[in-house]
């Protein structure tokens, strides 16, 4: 069973956003193309708004995704955890439409006999040690954000360790909105280590608006670049990919 790339959008976010295009909407595109987006609301000292709440709730819904609300400190396990739930989730929709195509009627793991569930299962979780795996990280850094910033940098390095434990190959960029001077800034390009994340970190700067939309509009095409990018390269040019900012 040919399973391709898993490619996800992990957005770390603690409010609304209030500037650009709808962002329910760009997380409806992006299902469309075949990327997953999960959203992590972050509050601290229970300060998440409902409309916040809704919007988190919306995104993971529309982009077919996992979302989940934490405390700061809770936010390192939480990011392992609905990385990996989405994409066994994502496995499960590929091996449902391969179980309907062979049973007919809309048949999915669940309507199988117990023993043959359990098999499937652990297909699905083999699949999840070894399938490739594309997340583009999209960081919040509006003004509310910056005391969780450095909570946000430990949890992608556990991430990262999290991660590399797999078989298959990874793949992480990061981006951040607002941006210095626009309102997407790209941190990290495409590659295989996360924790090249610590040096950039340090030089976040935080700002006042939430571009939600134009932050998913952006992470959209950059997944087919990197495609486009890697059939110019070997493996010996896997360099080319830890260029940052």
């Amino acid at each position: 069973m040919k399973t391709g790339t898993i490619r996800q959008i992990l957005l770390i976010t603690d409010g609304c956003s209030n500037q650009g295009e709808d962002p329910i909407a760009m997380a409806a595109l992006a299902k469309e193309q075949g990327i997953t987006v999960n959203v992590i609301g972050v509050m601290e000292h229970d300060v998440i708004d409902e409309q916040g709440m809704k919007e988190i709730e919306g995104l993971a819904m529309a982009g077919g995704g996992v979302s989940q609300i934490v405390y700061a400190q809770q936010l390192s396990q939480t990011v392992q955890m609905v990385t990996r739930k989405a994409m066994t989730q994502t496995l499960q929709g590929v091996v449902n439409k391969e179980i309907q195509q062979i049973l007919g009627g809309g048949r999915t793991v669940e309507d199988l006999p117990p023993e043959q569930r359990g098999e499937v299962m652990e297909v699905i979780d083999e699949l999840g040690e070894t399938v490739e795996l594309d997340v583009l990280i999209l960081v919040d850094t509006s003004a509310s954000m910056k005391q969780k910033l450095p909570t946000v940098k430990e949890a992608l390095l556990d991430l990262s360790l999290s991660l590399n434990a797999r078989s298959g190959d990874n793949h992480f960029s990061v981006f951040v909105f607002p941006g210095k001077r626009k309102d997407v800034e790209k941190l990290l390009d495409w590659t295989p280590k996360l924790e090249s994340l610590t040096s950039i970190f340090a030089k976040l700067t935080t700002g006042g608006i939430t571009p939600t939309g134009p932050a998913l509009r952006e992470a959209l095409p950059y997944f087919d670049k990197k495609r486009s990018l890697r059939s110019f390269l070997n493996r010996d040019d896997e360099s080319f990919f830890e260029e940052s900012v």
